[in-house]
């Protein structure tokens, strides 16, 4: 809030002063800030009650002082990770909030939302610019948040308190994923003990998410560039676009993997719907529907598509991403031989 972002400007705070022990509980709470997103992605409330005015400035300066240690790693894991679980945190606070505290927040990032009167279009509580629902429901892939699917009336739609906390959540997300794109030129070294720990903590995770999800038998050095890309974001809870959820998901059951270890992989999305994940995976694997099993879509059109990037040696000349895997797969193993 700008409120809070003025009260932290307002306090003379040289970044050596970080090192003393007066500031310590802070550095503290800002580290659990992130160690909880890359364990599990979430981002916990204080457990010890806020009755010390003191408390209140811990959890405050917690926030800047996490964003500053994410942004000093450069660690894309940490990043995607940390922004998505201060969100979803921001979100579940929101869902216990009065309308009015939403509709604060919201117009906070100026969204323009409204209080909907009309008892008559109840249970619609706010209305918000469409051009404002769509930058921030894009990334959704279920269907009840397709603009088709939403009353719109002179160019706002009209939306319940729950929608607005979830679109909420990614503004926030965006909003906090900006600042860590800042780069951090130097910082003492007790705190660069502690951003080499989160370097490394975040090392531990990765190799968690590729035993985890993938089976012995899926060599994740020979995935293709476009693949890998999708993979990434997937694994870092971040959303990705329907072509890149389809290409991956067809790709994986392409080389190995079963419905199951799929659909347990996308578990980690934000936007996971358990029944659509699996209706989703099913029908590409040809339990469902037609019975037809789809292959990825060839490299023409993921390049069209914009999933195609910074292609191997091993694209050259490939028409599908398989056929890479399958060049890079051999590569891979006549080096380790």
């Amino acid at each position: 809030m700008k409120e809070t972002a003025e009260h932290v400007r307002g306090i003379d705070l040289d970044i050596k002063m970080l090192e003393s022990e007066d500031f310590a509980p802070i550095l503290d709470r800002a580290e659990k800030r992130i160690r909880e997103a890359l364990r599990d992605l979430s981002v916990y409330a204080n457990t010890k009650p806020l009755d010390d005015p003191r408390d209140y400035e811990i959890e405050i300066f917690s926030f800047p002082i996490a964003v500053m240690l994410v942004a000093a790693t450069e660690d894309s894991l940490i990043k995607s990770r940390y922004s998505l679980a201060e969100a979803k945190r921001a979100s579940e606070l929101l869902r216990e909030e009065e309308k009015e505290k939403l509709l604060e927040v919201a117009n906070n990032f100026e969204w323009g939302l409204r209080l909907v009167k009309d008892v008559s279009l109840r249970p619609y509580v706010f209305a918000l610019r469409f051009p404002v629902f769509l930058k921030n429901a894009t990334g959704f892939h279920d269907k009840n948040w397709k603009l088709v699917n939403h009353l719109l009336i002179n160019g706002e739609v009209y939306l319940t308190e729950r929608e607005v906390s979830r679109l909420l959540e990614e503004e926030v997300r965006k909003y906090i994923e900006g600042k860590l794109d800042t780069k951090v030129k130097s910082l003492p070294s007790g705190i660069m003990a502690r951003v080499n720990h989160l370097r490394q903590l975040a090392a531990k995770k990765r190799e968690e998410i590729r035993i985890e999800e993938m089976p012995k038998r899926v060599v994740m050095e020979a995935f293709p560039p476009c693949i890998k890309g999708v993979y990434d974001r997937v694994a870092a809870g971040r959303p990705a676009s329907h072509m890149g959820r389809f290409a991956l998901t067809s790709f994986l059951l392409g080389i190995g993997m079963s419905v199951e270890d799929v659909f347990k992989f996308f578990r980690s999305v934000s936007d996971f719907n358990e029944r659509m994940t699996r209706y989703q995976v099913e029908h590409i694997a040809g339990s469902r529907g037609s019975g037809t099993k789809y292959t990825p879509p060839n490299c023409s059109t993921l390049h069209t598509h914009g999933i195609c990037i910074s292609p191997d040696l091993e694209c050259k000349g490939a028409v599908n991403p398989l056929v890479c895997y399958k060049r890079k797969l051999r590569n891979v193993t006549e080096e380790k031989q």
